[in-house]
Order: C-alpha cells, then structure tokens, then sequence
C-alpha cells in the first residue's frame, strides 16, 4: 500500500516537472476508518469509510501554489498538475518559500512501532463501546448514559519530492470513550473519560474507563459558588496539558518572525522554575503523533524545549526558519491543501517529585481544576482567562465541586509559579503531571 502512494506521489512530482515547475513536492494519503456510537446499549451510529487523497505544491522559482484532490486516473493527475504550475506561475514570490537542501533530509527511517497487525472490527467496537458504558451506568448515582463510542482507524502517509526525498510511514489508532451523567432535571452534571492507543492491546480496560467517568459525573454533583480571590490553583493533569499547549503556541516560529508571540525575546532566558522541563518526542514508540520525518521530509529529534526552566528553542518549519535565519527543527505539518507549518508532536511536561497530594498539603483555601472552558490565552500579551469547574481545596484536601468560575492571570507569571506533580501518564499528544500555579485570580460568586 506505501508503495503504491510513493508511486504516486513521485508521479505527480514528474509530471509537474515535465510542466515547467522548477521544484515540487507531493503528498498522498489513504486512510481507512470505522466509527461506532452507542447509547443505552443500542447503536446509534455505525460508519466506515475509505479514501485515497493527494495535495501536490509547485514552485515556479520562488512562487507556489497548492493542490489537491481525490480523482486519481491519469487524466486528473495531469490536469492537476497543470493547473498547480500555472498558479504558481502566477502566484507573489516568497523569498524564504522552497524545498529542503539534499543535505538536510533525513537519511533514517526509524521503526516506531506505528502499525498494528490487524484492527477492530464494527463487532469488536460496539462490545468495547457497550463495556465502558455499562460500567459507567453501574456507578451509583448515575442517572443516565451521555453516549459512547469507539473508532478504529489506519492511515499510510508518503512524501516525495523533486529534491530527491522519498518516504513514507503508517499509522494505527484505536479509541473509545464514554460520557456518564449524574444527577436528575437541572441539577444534572456530566463527566466523561477515554482511551487511545496506536496498538488496541495498549487500550486501559472499559470497565476502568466507564467506572471513572461515571464516578468523575457524580462527583460534580451540587457543585457550589466561591467568592473572587487569588488563591493556588492545582490543574488535574487532563487538563495540566493545556499550560504545555500556550508555550508552544508562543514558540512557533511563525509567531516569532513576526513578532506577534510574548516570547519572542526569551529566548535562552529563565521562564519556568528550574524543576520544570517540556519535551517534545516525536521518536517515542508506539506515541499517538510521532513519526520518522516532518513534513518537509527533515528529520526529527527528542527535543527539552524547556531545559530546567530555560526555553532552549522554537518549533520551525523551513519557511520559518529562513526568516528567523535559523536551521530547521523537523517539526514541519502539512494538510493536502496548505503549506507546511510547524507543530509539536508527542509533547510533555516532566514528571516532579511530589505525588499530587503533597502538592496541595500545604493550601489553606484553593482550587482543583478539572476542567477547562474556552480558549482564552494571548499568545501575544500572555493574558490569561478560561472558564473553569473542579474542586475546592481547604486544608490540603479536596472539599465540594465548584462551578461557574473563571481563572486569570498572564502567562509569564503562570510559567514562572509552576510546580509539576509525580503523576504523568502519557494518553493524548499532549501530557502532563498535575500541575500546581501560585496565585492565580478567580473570579466567582
């Protein structure tokens, strides 16, 4: 199947060649997905689909343009390439547009463990879908199921360009979750928990997964009001994750070029306590976003973007990193319709020393966030605002669930008042310990 999408990916590069293009680079993809949905034990939704898609850019000197689509007979290929080389033609020139140097592709394809030998069936999922929720309504207190669902997908990716790059990687993921809901009318809370892994066999047990999101639902249950007041806020790691998303957000090159990030001049500077380190992994075996090469067919590397408290670096693509007049990180993304841009892979923060509990011992009054809401956090200022419910803390303990509060603060002081717990677990593309911050604001009753 890769070999098929190398064969051709490598012949819409020839034939934009052949055009006139003076560089182009091709992307093809299939995928193959199965989805399930399930609620009250009866499915609700069962789906699968197949596809075959290619984007292909060409440059004409400094110009490109992008295309893409799914109509692969020879006749749409060239009618494909021939409309990508005369919007290029076409096209504004960029000075900092093309494709890699030869002596910058990556040369090593590592195994990461990307692919399992066969995938769930519709019959597998449903039972898989069906076991989480049953054990979420087994809950005491649980008044009724919010859905489950689980999916099971393949994808094989190739890249080649006319700059002599050729490769390509597979990758499986299989899924479920389950939504449980607490409570009856208007005092009803609803909570939720999931699983993911590249290998089904990795997945945490249903049961396990629908017994916590049933016992996370009726937990929230009359949930209470605080009055406004700057207290410690301890994030829960599933949504600690979020703080390690605003960095890189900051530190992606493009952010940076154009001045438009807070950290734009902290660079080799201090900006966390020195207990903290975040790293981006896109080597680490069987990892939901790792892969053997970046977009623009460069290697990747383990990299501390956060080195004991210090930031080390950006997240560049070859575009940004011909602005900022730096060499590429490998961390280039692309879609089949737009440029490559950079992105983070497998991202963490680095486990602490103290258990969670430790971490609060010591809070008179604060705040146990376990979920987040919105997305208000200016990469450019470092202003901080996010609605937000969890738990009170009094006297190191977690109390009553709270609701309707909204935390803010800046960034810089957030990283520079955050202390990391023992509790990492690697679930999604983006991880973290629970995370305590000092002094934050939150605005209540």
């Amino acid at each position: 199947m890769k070999d098929e999408l190398l064969t051709l990916a490598a012949d819409l590069v020839a034939r934009a060649k052949r055009l006139g293009a003076s560089d182009a680079d091709a992307v093809a993809i299939d995928r193959r997905t199965i989805d399930v949905a399930i609620r009250d034990g009866a499915t609700e939704q069962l789906e699968q689909a197949e596809g075959r898609e290619v984007g292909l850019r060409v440059f004409a000197g400094k110009s490109s343009a992008i295309v893409s689509g799914s109509k692969l007979d020879p006749e749409s290929l060239e009618r494909m390439a021939e409309r990508a080389v005369t919007m290029a033609r076409a096209a504004p020139p960029d000075p900092f547009s093309g494709l890699a140097e030869s002596d910058q592709l990556t040369k090593e394809f590592p195994d990461l463990d990307l692919v399992a030998d066969e995938l769930p069936g519709g019959e597998k999922l449903r039972a898989l879908a069906s076991e989480a929720e049953a054990a979420a309504l087994a809950v005491k207190g649980v008044s009724k199921s919010g859905g489950a669902d689980a999916s099971a997908s393949r994808r094989n990716h190739a890249l080649v360009a006319s700059n002599g790059f050729s490769g390509s990687y597979g990758r499986t993921v299989t899924s479920f979750s389950v939504s449980a809901i607490a409570g009856e009318g208007t005092a009803m809370e609803r909570d939720y928990d999931f699983s993911a892994a590249v290998h089904a066999a990795d997945l945490k047990s249903a049961e396990a997964i629908g017994r916590s999101a049933g016992e996370r639902a009726v937990r929230r249950l009359k949930p209470r009001k605080v009055e406004s007041q700057a207290v410690p806020v301890v994030f829960d790691r599933r949504v600690a994750a979020s703080l390690a998303g605003h960095l890189v957000a900051a530190a992606m090159g493009p952010a940076i070029a154009r001045k438009t990030s807070f950290l734009r001049d902290k660079l080799g500077q201090q900006i966390f306590p020195s207990s903290i380190s975040i790293i981006d992994d896109p080597f680490r075996r069987r990892g939901l976003a790792s892969r053997p090469f970046d977009a623009e067919g460069l290697p990747g590397a383990r990299r501390t973007i956060v080195d004991q408290g210090i930031l080390t670096g950006w997240f560049l693509d070859l575009h940004a990193a011909r602005q900022l007049g730096l060499p590429a990180t490998g961390n280039a993304s692309r879609g089949l319709s737009g440029p490559p841009g950079p992105a983070a892979s497998n991202l963490h923060i680095a486990p602490g020393a103290l258990t969670p509990l430790e971490l609060m011992r010591d809070i008179t009054r604060g705040l146990y966030v376990t979920e987040l809401i919105g997305s208000g956090a200016n990469i450019v200022t470092g202003d901080y605002s996010r609605g937000a419910s969890g738990f009170w803390i009094e006297n190191g303990e977690i109390t009553f669930p709270v609701s309707e509060i909204t935390i803010a603060g800046d960034l810089p002081t957030i990283f520079a008042n955050l202390t990391a717990a023992n509790d990492l677990e690697f679930r999604t593309t983006s991880n973290a310990p629970t995370c305590r911050v000092e002094g934050l604001t939150i605005a209540g009753a």
